[in-house]
């Protein structure tokens, strides 16, 4: 009897795409009664609508798998593969996420199993065509799976339990995009003062000690949330 599971890819990477396509048409050869319907979005907004699409005609969604690095939004509400993982969640308990990043960063790994407590997580640089087989076999049979480089930081103890949540992640995405502190409370639900004291915590957990944004900046940018 056939097995039939619709599949989302969310990356902005050609070849990383192909790479994924492959592993799933690989694996479906070699196991006859499994098919893959696969989606491609390489985008924020294509991916929001076709989740929303999904969800809006009742439909299935069985695998995402979901690069974290991908450019905010044209609104500027999902700042990247994070918010979109937290969206699925949301209106899409179900399905199973496979996050697939560049950030090997103890820090920004605990954050995303924080938030969005995947099935399957994988850095991009272990990636290999069985390390892709291994992933889908387990994800659909028995999740979670998770690549060498995710266990080792997962084995890893962390002294301080860092986690942003998702108005300190879009603080940081308005400074870097230059909005003015006057500003702020505009597109945050935050005051002035608000948003100067969760700069202040920012700076405390990412140890900055200057004044300027700038040096906050690109701590966050260098850890990936930025």
């Amino acid at each position: 009897m056939e097995k039939k599971f619709s599949v989302l890819i969310i990356d902005d990477h050609p070849l990383i795409i192909e790479a994924y396509k492959t592993a799933f048409n690989y694996y479906s050869k070699e196991n006859d009664s499994i098919l893959f319907h696969i989606q491609i979005a390489q985008d924020c907004d294509s991916a929001i609508d076709l989740i929303n699409d999904i969800k809006k005609k009742n439909k299935r969604l069985d695998i995402v798998l979901l690069d974290i690095k991908l450019p905010p939004s044209k609104d500027g509400k999902i700042l990247s593969g994070e918010d979109i993982g937290l969206k699925i969640n949301q209106i899409l308990p179900d399905t199973k996420i496979i996050v697939s990043t560049t950030f090997n960063d103890n820090y920004r790994v605990h954050s995303i199993f924080k938030s969005i407590d995947p099935d399957g997580f994988l850095v991009k640089n272990d990636l290999t065509p069985k390390e892709l087989i291994n992933t889908i076999h387990t994800v659909i049979n028995d999740p979670p799976y998770y690549s060498k480089t995710v266990i080792k930081l997962l084995r890893k103890q962390v002294a301080n339990d860092l986690l942003l949540d998702n108005i300190d992640r879009k603080i940081l995405y308005e400074l870097s995009i230059g909005t003015r502190m006057k500003d702020m409370p505009d597109v945050l639900p935050l005051s002035i003062a608000g948003v100067e004291k969760r700069k202040r915590h920012l700076k405390y957990i990412f140890n900055v000690e200057g004044s300027d944004d700038r040096e906050l900046l690109q701590i966050a940018k260098n850890k990936g949330f930025v």
